[in-house]
């Protein structure tokens, strides 16, 4: 497909000329054809006050030039000694023939003529013009309208030039402001409209795009700083003991145990990356069927994998009947395995689940988080509570949103509240 390229002055241009056109138009040809009926009213009104005033005869010396009589007496008829200026003819007879109606028009020798009749007693007078009284009320009206709607028309494209002057030039600042989206240099302040518009709403939409843009690109970066950090102290610590058990420092017992302990963590993180992209291409397909699931079951047998590994630790569970949760059970094991895995690494005595009404809260005993941390707890590998990093919480919060839930943490006086709300409620 082929595009034509205008700038935004030329078409405004284009667009004043057409309706320039247009306003000629409706002045010059539409605007004279809907006053002719009242321009036709007021003439018959002009050709019926003489006759109301006229005798029975024709007084021909206070005659104009613009009205020509007939007076019909029977079959005799007296005619004024203009009626030939105005209307040209060798027939008075076919002329009269002409006029069927009280009054109305006729075309004679292809002009317009006008008539009035107005029966008084046994004569019937006639009043007759053409159609020069309303061409030169057009003209008229013509020439009193078009130049204060030309010096209107001028006044209001100047102010439009002179608008779209401003618009363009704006226009053109958030180009070169998009143009150098990526260049810290560039001066991107919006303070410089002064017109809180449309214009300044999507200059400031472009900056909050812009600053987004950078903290997706330093969180990218931190990130991928985060991840091979992350990766390589297992792979380090699994490449130390393998030199170690070449060197004879270390048995071959032991360095196997350490290796698999590493491996095992390396896998972990391995197949956490691999859910976070699952969970964005369900969330992009929206891939998923929610139901309601058994969620006093899933969390007791979430429960009996943990209690093993900490057996001081108290489990509590406390379960509203009521309560109807809906998702996938695969789901929802991922965000309990996730949430009791974490709360193992900072438990003192007691972690109790409570389950009511589009609400389920997790609890642990263990240290508040810093308010620091409270709003970027969720982000993959940032930087967490001991300066570990995790994926954890960030399966959990983006598991929830999928299914239409939230999660918010809380500082208790002792211990830490996880709160899973239905999304709206």
């Amino acid at each position: 497909m082929k595009y034509i390229r205008s700038k935004l002055s030329r078409q405004l241009l284009c667009i004043i000329v057409i309706i320039f056109c247009l306003v000629f138009i409706s002045l010059g040809v539409l605007l004279p054809r809907a006053l002719l009926p009242f321009f036709e009213n007021n003439l018959y009104n002009y050709l019926r006050q003489p006759l109301s005033l006229m005798q029975d005869e024709i007084p021909n010396r206070q005659l104009g030039t613009e009205i020509g009589y007939l007076y019909l007496y029977g079959r005799n008829t007296i005619v004024s000694s203009n009626l030939y200026d105005i209307i040209p003819s060798d027939s008075i007879d076919e002329i009269v023939a002409r006029m069927t109606d009280k009054f109305g028009k006729f075309k004679y020798n292809e002009q317009t003529y006008y008539y009035y009749k107005l029966e008084s007693g046994s004569v019937t007078k006639i009043s007759l013009t053409n159609d020069t009284y309303i061409n030169q009320t057009k003209e008229q009206v013509l020439y009193t309208i078009l130049p204060i709607v030309f010096i209107t028309f001028l006044i209001v494209a100047l102010i439009l030039i002179f608008w779209s002057g401003v618009i363009v030039r704006k226009i053109e600042k958030l180009k070169n402001k998009i143009d150098h989206i990526d260049d810290d240099n560039f001066d991107h302040s919006v303070d410089k409209i002064k017109i809180d518009d449309e214009i300044k709403s999507l200059a400031l939409a472009i900056e909050d795009m812009r600053i987004s843009l950078k903290n997706q690109e330093e969180y990218r970066n931190q990130m991928y700083q985060n991840i091979s950090h992350d990766f390589k102290t297992p792979l380090t610590v699994i490449k130390s003991y393998i030199e170690a058990v070449h060197d004879g420092v270390e048995s071959e017992e032991k360095a196997l145990q350490i290796i698999d302990e590493q491996a095992n963590k390396l896998e972990q993180k391995v197949h956490s990356l691999l859910y976070l992209n699952k969970l964005d291409y369900i969330k992009d397909y929206k891939n998923i069927t929610l139901k309601q699931v058994d969620i006093s079951s899933l969390i007791n047998a979430s429960i009996e994998k943990f209690k093993f590994h900490r057996k001081d630790i108290k489990f509590t569970l406390n379960v509203d009947k009521n309560a109807k949760v809906y998702g996938t059970e695969d789901l929802w094991e991922t965000i309990i395995d996730n949430m009791l895995g974490n709360f193992m690494r900072y438990v003192e005595h007691e972690i109790k689940i409570t389950v009511k009404p589009n609400k389920i809260v997790f609890y642990n005993d263990g240290p508040k988080i810093d308010e620091d941390l409270l709003e970027v707890i969720f982000v993959p590998f940032r930087k967490g509570m001991k300066g570990e990093f995790g994926l954890g919480l960030s399966i959990i919060k983006k598991t929830l949103n999928l299914m239409g839930y939230d999660v918010a943490i809380k500082n208790l006086k002792k211990g830490v509240s996880f709160i899973i709300t239905k999304e709206g409620k």
